[in-house]
């Protein structure tokens, strides 16, 4: 899952002292990813009863039944020869939502409907910084899921619904446990989606990659990306990629086959106090960069090798997850204020973002 080098990628000559920059990642982050097939799956049950649209106000008063039989036609597990994921129904004409990893090298998908049906399904377009793909099912009576493009409030309920370890349909509840999170560490093993992600203390296990987080009024606020394991000492912690961010790489996906991201031109790591120690830095804080592409947007702003990053505008930026977080709010072609430390001493320089290449 982690990104490819930009194949014109250059470093700038300046060489950075002899730093021990290979950070270990401390998190040890066990995201849905497909591993080995299932050992036990569940058969999905056709429809026997009415599909009810729960009310505003049974939906505040925490009718999930009612939410379930909204959405669960909208929810599809997806499975190809390297294991089972989640999908959530896009468009009636046969598009799917999921998370990129979980179709990985595939092409050709298996989809599962809540009705006990499956058709063949192709990999369209997928974007691995957000970890979002679409896949074209070969069926066109399909009932879309509403997506909201507006972030939930922390505290509203959370009904997480896919396929884990291949149980179709299975339903856990919660409530939204934050905002805005990122995943320590996730950068360094090249996971950039795990920034600006929605948590929750809905159970997500492997398999529910790419189905849905609902909220009370059956509306998706988010596709189920990753969790934290236990044995980190995690207790329900779960995320998902925000709706509003779904809307907009799908739509570009659905159009274009790719997806625009803003771009620096740096390679960034971590700041540890050995690094600090060695940079001459009071404290560990900010992004070190390694590595400046030649004629890139911060090349041209001015930044070396060996500079550290520490605000984006007014943003704090501490790890190389708060730079990716900020980066993925701005648009290619924007621009934005760095501030740095060379040598000790605090610098600004603006950037104006590029459209980073594939």
């Amino acid at each position: 899952m982690a990104a490819a080098r930009p194949a014109h990628w250059t470093a700038r000559a300046r060489p950075l002292p002899a730093l021990a920059l290979a950070a270990a990642v401390a998190a040890a982050l066990a995201g849905c990813t497909l591993g080995q097939q299932p050992q036990a799956r569940s058969t999905p049950a056709p429809v026997t009863a009415a599909r009810v649209s729960a009310s505003a106000q049974a939906a505040t008063a925490g009718d999930i039944p009612g939410i379930v039989r909204k959405v669960e036609p909208s929810v599809v597990t997806i499975s190809h020869d390297q294991g089972t994921g989640s999908g959530v129904v896009w468009s009636e004409d046969g598009v799917v939502v999921t998370n990129a990893h979980v179709v990985g090298s595939a092409r050709d998908v298996e989809v599962a409907f809540f009705d006990g049906r499956r058709a063949d399904g192709q990999v369209r377009a997928a974007d691995e910084d957000t970890d979002l793909a679409v896949v074209d099912v070969e069926r066109q009576d399909l009932e879309p899921a509403t997506f909201q493009d507006e972030l939930p409030q922390v505290g509203e309920l959370a009904v997480a619904m896919g396929s884990p370890l291949g149980f179709q349909n299975t339903i856990t509840a919660g409530i939204i446990s934050g905002l805005h999170r990122e995943i320590p560490g996730s950068a360094q093993q090249g996971i950039r989606s795990l920034v600006d992600l929605i948590q929750t203390d809905a159970a997500i296990s492997p398999g529910n990659s790419g189905g849905a987080l609902v909220n009370g009024r059956g509306e998706v606020v988010g596709i189920n990306v990753a969790y934290i394991p236990p044995e980190q000492g995690a207790v329900a912690i779960g995320f998902a990629i925000p709706g509003a961010t779904a809307v907009d790489v799908v739509g570009q996906l659905l159009r274009t086959g790719r997806v625009t991201h803003s771009y620096l031109g740096v390679r960034p790591a971590p700041v540890t106090d050995e690094v600090a120690a060695q940079l001459g830095l009071d404290r560990a804080r900010g992004v070190v960069v390694l590595e400046v592409v030649d004629d890139g947007p911060a090349a041209q702003a001015g930044l070396q090798p060996g500079d550290v990053i520490v605000r984006l505008d007014d943003k704090p930026i501490d790890s190389v997850e708060d730079l990716f977080g900020e980066l993925r709010q701005r648009k290619p072609e924007s621009q934005a204020r760095l501030t740095y430390l060379r040598d000790g001493q605090e610098q600004q320089a603006t950037v104006t973002l590029g459209d980073r290449p594939n």
